[in-house]
């Protein structure tokens, strides 16, 4: 459980009893079961990371796209309000970058979120290659959490932030990268495949 459900939901259960014992039982029914929700979004289950050159997903959701470019893969995941919102690394190494970049908050199931919206991007970089994977904000969600900095070393499928209620994670994967997953599929964050190294 992230702390910040329990937080939540310990203001709102507060609510519930004030607004309760001065409108009435049924006027605090919202209240608790608001914050009966809040502690189901911010749940964190452990996850079985597989072992081997793979790379994990980075968040559990949808994958709504698989675009190939010249340099690169991108694989983009979107997340409902019913899936866990805690992020992974999806491979061990070291954050080398971290960039934060203002931007809208538009559907985060639309293409033009990956590069129009509010995000955080990290690059990652171990055994001879890099991941980037970016956490973006989408309609609902307005607070990307990061609890990580540039030079942390990281484990493939350590916990390195979230980002709250509905939004969207893409990762790029280079050359040396062979993409698993195909649009429409479901993944979950820290034990799902995306890709697997390819062999030289």
């Amino acid at each position: 459980m992230v702390r910040d459900g329990i937080y939540y939901a310990l203001g709102l259960t507060a609510a519930g009893f004030l607004v309760g014992y001065l409108a009435g039982p049924l006027f605090g029914l919202p209240l608790y079961l608001l914050a009966a929700f809040c502690l189901y979004f911010f749940r964190d289950p452990d996850r079985v990371v597989p072992a081997g050159p793979v790379a994990v997903s980075p968040a559990d959701g949808k994958v709504v796209a698989v675009l190939d470019s010249v340099q690169n893969m991108r694989v983009s995941i979107f997340l409902n309000i019913f899936d866990v919102h805690v992020n992974r690394s999806p491979i061990a190494g070291k954050i080398t970058k971290i960039q934060y970049q203002k931007g809208k908050f538009v559907n985060a199931a639309h293409q033009a979120a990956s590069s129009g919206n509010e995000q955080n991007i990290l690059t990652v970089e171990g055994d001879g290659t890099r991941v980037v994977f970016s956490q973006i904000a989408g309609l609902i969600a307005r607070r990307i959490v990061c609890y990580k900095k540039q030079g942390d070393m990281v484990e493939k499928g350590e916990r390195i932030g979230l980002i709250k209620f509905g939004s969207r994670v893409d990762v790029f994967f280079g050359p040396d990268w062979e993409v698993t997953v195909s649009p429409g599929e479901r993944v979950l964050c820290g034990s799902s495949i995306l890709a697997r190294r390819k062999q030289d």
